[in-house]
């Protein structure tokens, strides 16, 4: 997809031998939470976060975390890790049986939270990021990280809209 700046993260691996990326896991993010625009996102995934920045960041400190693409407000796209790579950002999963969805994903932050809606341009981005990587991977799912690790997460929350995404990428409603 054109025009993806990329920014390398440490925070990943190589996936299983043989592990086809068949999922999509949408999430949400914000840093500090409920505040965008900010660098905390990328300091963070390249650890290279300032635990002095903000009183939220403390309880970070040991985090190790990143996605394969971040779509910022604006519908900037950044991705971290390479789509073949294993990143770190789905932890303690579950999709359909198959537990460690990290083996078999790639992870889509949007920049948000669950008290806000996402803006149009991310709609647009995540639909193009979609489709593109529809056509390149098997993708027999697409989910909420909440999906895969209810109870522990509740993104990308109640304000994404889920009916106006699909339509947009052109999936239907039996990804999940």
């Amino acid at each position: 997809m054109e025009g993806v700046r990329y920014v390398s993260s440490p925070n990943c691996d190589e996936r299983p031998a043989g592990c086809a990326v068949e999922l999509l896991v949408i999430h949400s993010i914000s840093l500090p939470p409920g505040e965008f625009g900010g660098e905390g996102i990328v300091e963070l995934f390249t650890n290279r976060l300032d635990l002095k920045a903000h009183p939220y960041y403390a309880a970070l400190a040991e985090i190790k975390v990143s996605a394969h693409f971040v779509i910022r407000r604006d519908g900037e796209v950044i991705q971290f890790v390479p789509c073949g790579k294993r990143a770190w950002h789905a932890g303690a999963s579950n999709w359909r049986g198959r537990e460690r969805c990290n083996d078999f994903s790639v992870g889509v932050e949007l920049e948000g939270c669950d008290d806000a809606p996402f803006e149009d341009a991310q709609y647009a981005a995540l639909a193009a990021l979609t489709r593109a990587l529809k056509t390149r991977y098997p993708i027999a799912g697409i989910v909420g990280h909440s999906d895969i690790a209810p109870g522990r997460k509740t993104d990308p929350g109640p304000h994404f809209d889920w009916a106006r995404y699909r339509a947009l990428a052109g999936v239907g409603s039996t990804q999940q």
